[in-house]
């Protein structure tokens, strides 16, 4: 990149020399006398000569200025000589452009700039020697002695400074002095630079570094000499580390400094240390391979001396406007403590995550993603998570989706999904799992409906069918054995009518009727086994048995439902010119019903009774569906009529701010609501219990939810409900069973929303004078900071059938966090929280983070907890230097937890 700047600025200047020769012959040729002196042109005025020679008005004619565009074919008259440029060439200078045509040489003064294309070329002072083939450009000293407009040059959004130019445009060799130029995410610096004609350079005492600063960086890698070739790297001979101008014991044998923008394949140098259980290591040490512009694969790997080790490859891929995802894989073996040790402790784990999102204008009618987090049980806790989410989570999961829509009005859908949790060490696979459904649709309803909609236009009709198999297991028996026998599978189809319609205008009425129809490849059947059965080596206990029996079968039920609802609404308004204009109360009853037949008939045969079960009089009756993914239908008539009351209840008050309806509403109460059944198909305790549920927002952030149950029917000397009502046997209507009260308060504050009144010249003298009595408490909310907290509480009072009481339950926990930036540079987090009823902290970390300019420094803490750590590094901000670290760390796995 240094060399093609180099190199376009040299073509810009060998411009100007094809510039001054063809303004020389205009104005040469034709002359009576050849002036014998030197030529200026002033800004603003025409050609004056140095000397008192005379010549031809003629030659006066050209009157070139100072800031003018040349072309080539309006300047040249001599035929042989006849130089053409691609483009107009502009040039300028703030003071004068003189020219000597006895010397042979061009001069430029004060703010002198070239302009050709996207190149240009800026410095105070440049000078172009004709007769040795040379160009020179340079600054000068301003009055106060500092040196101002040396030579830059800019192609496009590239540039790079030095002090002096010194070129032969003949061999195109060039020496350089005091160079600096961006190169990628470096800059390089070089006390002398020699250009070659093939485009190589050559630098003597330079450095390279990340820092932006051109006179003094913070740090650099100081060189004697180096190579740069362009567009593909910086090599430098021994080089040393120099930190504020002061020279470090760290030396290189040598410097490669990639010179290519884009992706580089390089290595990664790895980060060292020790821990207490596990030895020396050096961790994430390994390779980055640029495969393409779509891929790049990580490899890293992890090694102590004790003898763990892990290996952690990853593959990214990226195709703009259509999709990008990442996949990582982690193995690791996990050896605490030394071979000799008691606490000598060995293990293997593993963990998958594969994430893949589709741009959504790749395929708009389709898409395709994944989220696979797929973990073995201990592997978060002996290997360090990406988060503290990660180590305090005991529940993965993981999902594959594919979905598309023909018409936009059907629907497909396959999914494959993954949960697991690491406490219990079960999995559950779904694989695959497969919707599809059907918009619903009006069958009966005109195309082109005259006047009013007939009663059965509105009724609507739906389908839906789901497909799923399952595999539920332990990770100990994972794929092992005869997995393939403990699969659930099977099929669902549903086939909802809807129809609907207004009674008096204010009632609407829904009734419904939903067909279903459950499909499986494996039933069971349930039997009595009498004899012990001896099979080889092993032997079968009598004892009631299950066996699987292969083979489609399907069940087909039916249910239906109705319900009325309507909404009442009262308001009361309040007179005069009071902030509280109305109160408006909105109650919402609604009465609904539902019933589905007895499918648990003999002449159906989705039930059946135990074979040879001689132990009961009356054998167990059970479903041939019974471990099939949708179950079995309903063995019994079921039916139950349900009553509901809604309320909510709001305040109109006055709002100045409004100046439409002048009117704000402040609810009291979101939703207050009393729900109770009565089951039409018990021929007892037919009442459900009484729930009554309610919910207000006090103030934005304070949600306060009340529930309760209550029971009318009384219990028996050993708290077991009975069919006695309340009423007959303690003479009230209803007994409170359940109470629940829960009230969370969730508040944010940041610097921009308070903003302390600033104290000017214009403040009174009070305030003045409190600050400064008073000036360790002031606060200056202008510095950039926030804060937010979260308390939640839960109280419970249940009826417990052991104690035959009601037990009190609670929960409190209040958490917070806050970011505070002290200075521009320095920034502090903190993360915790209390738990009123153990009485002890909760997850807590404390964070420091300093920019140093090119560096950056960060220490992280947690202080106590399953995850107590902390973690010091300072680092160089490039990626490109991103091995160049100190860090020093002493985590969870070191304080023998």
């Amino acid at each position: 990149m240094l060399t093609k700047l180099l190199t376009r600025s040299f073509h810009s200047t060998l411009l100007l020399v094809i510039l001054f020769l063809q303004i020389t012959e205009v104005v040469a040729q034709d002359t009576i006398r050849q002036p014998k002196g030197d030529v200026v042109a002033v800004p603003g005025g025409q050609i004056e000569f140095l000397s008192h020679d005379s010549v031809s008005t003629d030659s006066l004619k050209t009157g070139i200025k100072s800031g003018d565009s040349i072309q080539s074919d309006t300047l040249v008259k001599n035929k042989k000589k006849q130089t053409q440029l691609s483009a107009t060439v502009d040039y300028a200078s703030r003071d004068s452009l003189r020219f000597e045509i006895k010397g042979q040489k061009v001069f430029l003064f004060r703010e002198a700039k070239i302009k050709y294309q996207d190149i240009t070329l800026n410095a105070d002072y440049v000078e172009i020697d004709f007769t040795l083939n040379k160009v020179y450009a340079t600054g000068a000293k301003d009055s106060t002695g500092k040196e101002v407009g040396t030579p830059e040059f800019f192609d496009g959004t590239q540039n790079f400074k030095s002090k002096t130019i010194n070129y032969n445009y003949t061999t195109k060799r060039g020496y350089i002095n005091t160079v600096f130029t961006k190169q990628d995410e470096g800059y390089l610096h070089g006390t002398v630079v020699k250009k070659m004609e093939n485009n190589v350079t050559y630098i003597k005492s330079g450095s390279y570094t990340t820092c932006d600063l051109q006179e003094n960086p913070h740090f650099a890698f100081k060189f004697k000499k180096g190579k740069v070739i362009p567009g593909k790297r910086v090599i430098t001979g021994p080089a040393y580390m120099d930190i504020a101008n002061v020279a470090t014991p760290l030396l290189i044998p040598f410097g490669f400094f990639p010179n290519k923008s884009g992706q580089r394949s390089g290595i990664i140098i790895p980060t060292y240390g020790e821990s207490a259980d596990r030895g020396f290591y050096f961790e994430n040490f390994g390779y980055y391979w640029a495969a393409s512009e779509y891929l790049d694969v990580t490899l890293l790997a992890d090694i102590y001396t004790h003898g763990s080790w892990g290996i952690k490859p990853t593959i990214r891929y990226n195709k703009r406007y259509h999709f990008n995802g990442s996949f990582n894989f982690s193995y690791a073996v996990n050896v605490l403590g030394a071979a000799d040790s008691p606490d000598y402790q060995k293990s293997q784990d593993f963990q998958l995550r594969w994430m893949h999102t589709q741009d959504s204008k790749a395929r708009p009618h389709s898409s395709f993603s994944a989220n696979v987090n797929i973990v073995s049980n201990t592997f978060n806790k002996y290997n360090l998570a990406s988060s503290a989410q990660s180590y305090l989570s005991n529940t993965f999961q993981s999902s594959i989706n594919y979905s598309t829509n023909f018409a936009a009005k059907y629907y497909l859908n396959l999914n494959f999904s993954h949960s697991q949790n690491t406490l219990n060490k079960t999995i559950n696979i779904t694989l695959p799992q497969l919707t599809f459904s059907v918009n619903q649709f009006y069958p009966f309803r005109r195309q082109n409906p005259v006047g009013k909609m007939r009663w059965y236009e509105k009724i609507s009709m739906k389908y839906n069918m789901d497909a799923e198999n399952r595999y539920n297991t332990v990770d100990s028996n994972f794929m092992k054995g005869n997995w393939a026998d403990s699969m659930q599978n099977g099929m669902r189809h549903s086939f909802p009518i809807i129809g609907s319609l207004s009674i008096l205008k204010y009632i609407n009425m829904t009734n419904s009727i939903t067909f279903t129809d459950r499909m499986t490849l494996k039933t069971i059947r349930k039997y009595y086994q009498a004899d012990t059965i001896v099979d080889g080596t092993d032997t079968i206990l009598p004892g009631y048995k299950t066996r699987s029996v292969p083979g489609f079968a399907n069940s087909i039920d039916f249910s239906a439902s109705s319900s009325l609802s309507t909404k009442i609404f009262g308001m009361y308004q309040f007179k005069g010119k009071g902030v509280i204009k109305a109160l408006r109360h909105m109650v919402t009853p609604s009465v609904s019903f539902y019933y589905t037949p007895n499918w648990g008939a003999p002449g159906l045969g989705y039930y059946r009774y135990t074979d040879n079960d001689t132990n009961r009089t009356n054998p167990a009756k059970y479903s041939i569906f019974e471990r099939t993914v949708y179950g079995s239908p309903p063995s019994q008539k079921s039916g139950a009529v349900s009553f509901a009351i809604s309320n909510n209840l709001e305040l109109k008050v006055r709002n100045r701010k409004d100046t439409v309806t002048g009117i704000r509403k402040i609810a009291l109460i979101d939703d207050l609501t009393i729900r109770c059944s009565y089951d039409i198909a018990r021929d007892s305790v037919n009442w459900s219990p009484v729930t009554i549920n309610g919910r207000s927002t006090i103030i934005k952030g304070l949600t306060v939810s009340y529930g309760s149950t209550w029971n009318l029917y009384s219990r028996d000397s050993l708290g077991r409900s009975t069919n006695t009502t309340e009423w007959k046997a303690h003479h009230r209507l209803i007994r409170l069973d359940i109470t629940t009260w829960d009230a969370g308060l969730t508040y944010s504050l940041t610097s921009d929303k308070v903003k302390k009144k600033k104290v000017t010249d214009k403040g009174t003298a009070m305030e003045r004078q409190d600050i400064i009595d008073y000036y360790d408490y002031y606060v200056d909310f202008d510095i950039p900071w926030s804060f937010s907290f979260n308390y939640n509480f839960h109280f419970s009072k249940a009826y417990n059938s052991a104690s035959k009481k009601r037990v009190e339950q609670l929960t409190q926990t209040f958490n917070f966090n806050g970011q505070l930036n002290i200075t521009p540079k320095w920034k502090i987090s903190l993360t915790s929280g209390w738990d009123f009823v153990t009485g002890k902290i909760s997850y807590t970390s404390i964070d420091v983070y300093r920019d140093l300019h090119c560096w950056e420094m960060r220490f992280g803490w947690i202080p106590k907890g399953a995850q107590q750590s902390w973690n010091f590094s300072i680092n160089v901000k490039a990626s490109i230097l991103q091995d160049l670290k100190l860090n020093k760390k002493k985590d969870f796995r070191d304080y023998g937890n």
